[in-house]
């Protein structure tokens, strides 16, 4: 449930660090924020502005704490399949995967497909992209990236098969959110505004700047969900492959990394969301955990005090450098117990060990007046860009 942290500040966070705190107080003492900033339940220290923060704005736009992974977000899939249908050994699928779903930093992309080309053609980056840059986004549609983007096949409560995927704008989104971070910090200084946070600099709707930030994120969140689509259909090819049979049921595409224009309270506001998904009334989310933990299926309740949102997930509790510092790879071994994964590359994933991130049943517990839960999910195989 909700708490006033701040004139115009509002959490549903329990377990909420004394530093995100103040980062999301001086998000909301900003002159551009319109009503309140509303923290979700998994919110956590971020670049410029709390991971997990909702910011409603009329006339302006922060590109910082609209962050850098543009679009970043979850797709799931519902099959007609049940636990009894899959192979015995998941390892073939695991590798199946792997082979057929690039992940990491840029490596093994090389080859662009036909379908990032029908997609370009569709979807024209509305600001000239460099050669470099063009042939970049070609190659890495349909990839994963690495972090804490993955695949899984999981079951839920009635033991049927779901497929779970996580990624966002790849390096393109990364670039272009770089560049426009970059320029309205070069505005802020321009104009002497008094910024408590030089990542809280902000464009102005009516110059030339905004509409050109307007245009690329946008176009880059239609990247990141054309993306996800992409990797779905060919993960899903590879488990009807390996079983035999079986069909898509229900798709799920959300956000969670995201600026849109929303009617909220009469007004049209921008609303960005920054680690949090959208949860108007009927709306599907999905809302991960970690790699050893439960993913929800939700519907939104439409909250007006959350701008209609909710959590996108666990939310770290600790950073990757301190999750290095203090687990190894037997701990990580131990954590992700019989599920299929790439327990060969356990030394890379240390920093995605399941108990360096919050409880998910927590978080969900603490949203039970944004969502409500239609099926928990547990994954049987994982894979992860390293």
């Amino acid at each position: 449930m909700s708490k006033q942290l701040a004139p115009k500040l509002w959490s549903w966070a329990t377990d909420l660090e004394g530093d995100a705190i103040r980062q999301a107080e001086r998000t909301a003492r900003l002159s551009v924020v319109e009503g309140h900033v509303a923290l979700m339940p998994d919110a956590h220290l971020g670049l410029g502005a709390t991971v997990g923060s909702v910011i409603p704005t009329e006339s302006a736009v922060i590109p910082a704490a609209v962050g850098v992974d543009l679009g970043c977000g979850m797709i799931a899939v519902e099959t007609d399949l049940a636990a009894k249908n899959l192979p015995d050994d998941l390892g073939g699928l695991l590798k199946r995967v792997a082979q057929t779903v690039p992940a990491g930093m840029g490596k093994g992309h090389d080859t662009r497909s036909q379908h990032s080309h029908s997609w370009f053609a569709k979807f024209p980056p509305p600001n000239a992209l460099g050669d470099s840059d063009t042939k970049r986004a070609l190659s890495q549609f349909g990839t994963l990236g690495a972090g804490n983007h993955f695949v899984e096949v999981c079951l839920d409560e009635r033991d049927c098969v779901w497929i779970v995927l996580h990624s966002g704008s790849r390096g393109v989104g990364n670039k272009l959110a770089q560049r426009h971070i970059g320029i309205a910090k070069k505005l802020a200084q321009k104009a002497m505004l008094e910024l408590e946070d030089p990542d809280l600099a902000y464009f102005v709707q009516g110059t030339a700047e905004f509409d050109a930030y307007i245009d690329d994120m946008l176009w880059a969140q239609d990247y990141a969900l054309g993306n996800r689509e992409q990797m779905m259909n060919t993960v899903l090819r590879e488990l009807v492959h390996a079983v035999g049979h079986g069909r898509e049921l229900r798709r799920i595409n959300c956000h969670h990394n995201f600026c849109d224009r929303e009617m909220h309270h009469g007004k049209e506001l921008w609303i960005t969301r920054k680690g949090a998904i959208r949860a108007d009334v009927g709306r599907m989310g999905v809302i991960p955990g970690s790699m050893g933990a439960a993913t929800y299926i939700v519907e939104g309740l439409g909250n007006p005090l959350s701008w209609n949102s909710c959590a996108h997930g666990a939310g770290r509790r600790m950073s990757r450098t301190q999750a290095k510092k203090r687990f190894t790879e037997k701990d990580l071994r131990d954590q992700m117990g019989d599920r299929t994964w790439q327990a060969d590359k356990a030394r890379a994933l240390i920093d995605e060990i399941p108990t360096a991130y919050k409880d998910i049943d927590v978080v969900m517990r603490n949203q039970k007046d944004l969502v409500k839960v239609h099926h928990t999910l547990h994954q049987i195989l994982n894979y992860k860009g390293t």
